[in-house]
């Protein structure tokens, strides 16, 4: 009967709130939160339900280095962005953005740039992070491949500075955005060498009877949020992309970074978030100017361009993964000009008739002579590219032959240029810096390709991001290096598990210390 007696009072009730909807001179409902309860049910049954617990799992290579200043492996360096942080790191928008560094001060030459180590920083044990472990993480880098590219050219020094409290950085050029660079992972001074060094991240790296994983560091120091907020990241092996990818559509990884540019790279074919991160690696024609008689005179690799169609080379052998590019700097940078490059577009009519009355070099011991393009015939996608581009200029009245070698032999054919071109693929820094193609024994300056007016406006460029512009239109008016393409690393995520994730290049689970460049830099010290 009280159930009856309930039921009439709600239906009672609700009529009431209806018609006093219909008219407006009627007093609103304003609801007190009394509710009314029916028989056998009390207050304390209506519970709200708890927020289920983040439950994330990663892949990661055991036969791998999990040092963060020497490891390639692409699945355990989505581990380092937990495990590790820098002075600084490199946000979605190519800026610069302060972790480690609680100050800077940079000189008015700006070749001298000194960090303060935020004083509240600690490694995973509990150890605060000094001026030395900065130092000595930094040397290191820069002896190993990893890092040591884009310090070659331009960082001369790293040394304690004079006050003995922070880092100071000593240039031998001016440079505008130095801090894009030093997202270097600092650890501890006596672990630059160990296989798995002491971190400053959210997360440890463990191993137990249960297998290994990444567990929440107690009391970490940066009271930040992270998109990964849980306690346990559990790890499974996946020595292969095949095995990661598999892990992550059928098994529990929770998120993996692909690179769509590599042979075995296939699309995912399950539910997912899908974020595309520029990955700095660049793919492009190098003109042997030094060696070559098809480029004695200058003429022909101006002219190039116009007879590459990166559209067609993206969706024929990189299944659309990829940014096509005719200036050299990534589509995702903010010096890339879209009208610039419009001017360096495929365009073969442009390409035939620039040619019609060029000389192509003859050798009457050779009547059936080709232009040589070199190319290392390990990478699939890029030899089947290399095939494209020289049936291209075949067809378009420039006769062109591939040659195709292993590794090995690749790099040997290269360094002694007995080649026309050559089509290479490199990693750019953060800043996208070209120097190391044009200054003399670059790591890129195969087949003749330094040359002091673009070296000179590479550093114009570094001291002042201004000159971008001047310096792209430049390399690509001289032909020197031909860009085709640059990639990106695809970064696939369990929808709805990371909360606000936004990956970087080098850092898929980007967080920031509510800290900015301008808020930091205090006032200038003289050198």
């Amino acid at each position: 009967m009280k159930k009856w007696t309930a039921l009439l009072l709600i239906v009672s009730l609700l009529c009431g709130l209806l018609s006093g909807c219909a008219s407006d001179e009627e007093e609103v409902y304003v609801p007190t939160g009394d509710a009314i309860v029916l028989d056998g049910m009390e207050p304390d049954d209506f519970v709200v339900e708890e927020e289920e617990p983040q439950k994330v799992t990663l892949a990661y290579n055991p036969d791998r280095s999990l040092n963060p200043l020497i490891g390639y492996s692409q699945n355990n360096r989505v581990l380092f962005s937990l495990m590790y942080q820098g002075l600084f790191t490199v946000n979605s928008r190519s800026e610069a953005v302060p972790i480690l560094c609680s100050a800077f001060q940079v000189a008015p030459s700006n070749m001298i740039y000194t960090c303060y180590v935020d004083p509240a920083a600690t490694f995973s044990d509990g150890s605060r992070v000094t001026p030395e472990d900065v130092i000595a993480s930094y040397q290191y880098a820069m002896e190993n491949d990893y890092y040591s590219g884009r310090f070659r050219a331009y960082l001369a020094e790293v040394k304690l500075s004079s006050d003995g409290t922070g880092v100071t950085f000593m240039l031998n050029t001016p440079y505008e955005n130095f801090p894009m660079l030093l997202d270097v992972p600092i650890v501890k001074a006596e672990d630059v060498e160990s296989a798995n060094p002491r971190g400053t991240g959210p997360y440890v790296f463990t191993t137990g009877t249960s297998g290994a994983s990444l567990t929440r560091v107690h009391n970490w120091w940066a009271k930040v949020d992270t998109p990964v907020v849980a306690d346990t990241i559990n790890l499974v092996t996946a020595e292969t992309d095949t095995q990661v990818r598999d892990e992550f559509e059928f098994g529990d990884v929770s998120l993996v970074v692909a690179n769509p540019l590599s042979d075995s790279y296939a699309d995912f074919r399950c539910d997912y978030e899908l974020w595309n991160v520029d990955s700095g690696v660049f793919l492009f024609l190098g003109c042997n100017v030094l060696y070559s008689d098809y480029f004695d005179d200058g003429f022909l690799r101006t002219k190039l361009t116009y007879a590459i169609d990166r559209e067609s080379i993206i969706r024929d052998n990189y299944n659309n993964r990829a940014q096509a590019a005719s200036l050299c700097t990534s589509p995702s940078s903010p010096n890339y000009n879209e009208s610039l490059a419009s001017q360096y577009a495929f365009d073969p009519l442009k390409f035939i008739n620039a040619i019609g009355g060029w000389h192509i070099p003859r050798d009457p011991t050779q009547p059936d002579r080709k232009m040589r393009l070199l190319v290392n015939s390990d990478d699939s996608a890029r030899l089947r590219t290399a095939r494209d581009i020289a049936a291209a200029l075949t067809e378009y009245g420039l006769p062109t032959e591939t040659l195709e070698y292993s590794s090995n032999t690749y790099e040997a054919v290269l360094l002694a240029n007995n080649w026309d071109m050559y089509l290479g693929q490199t990693r750019l820094p953060p800043n996208m810096d070209l120097s190391e193609f044009f200054r003399n024994w670059g790591n890129l300056s195969s087949g003749g390709l330094p040359t002091d007016s673009l070296l000179k406006l590479c550093k114009e460029t570094l001291e002042n991001s201004g000159s971008a512009y001047d310096l792209l239109k430049l390399v690509a008016d001289d032909g020197r290096i031909i860009p085709v393409l640059f990639g990106y690393h695809a970064v696939y995520a369990e929808r709805g598990l990371f909360y606000n994730l936004d990956p970087t290049r080098d850092n898929a689970f980007y967080y920031s210390m509510g800290k900015t460049l301008a808020g930091i830099q205090i006032d200038t010290v003289y050198d």
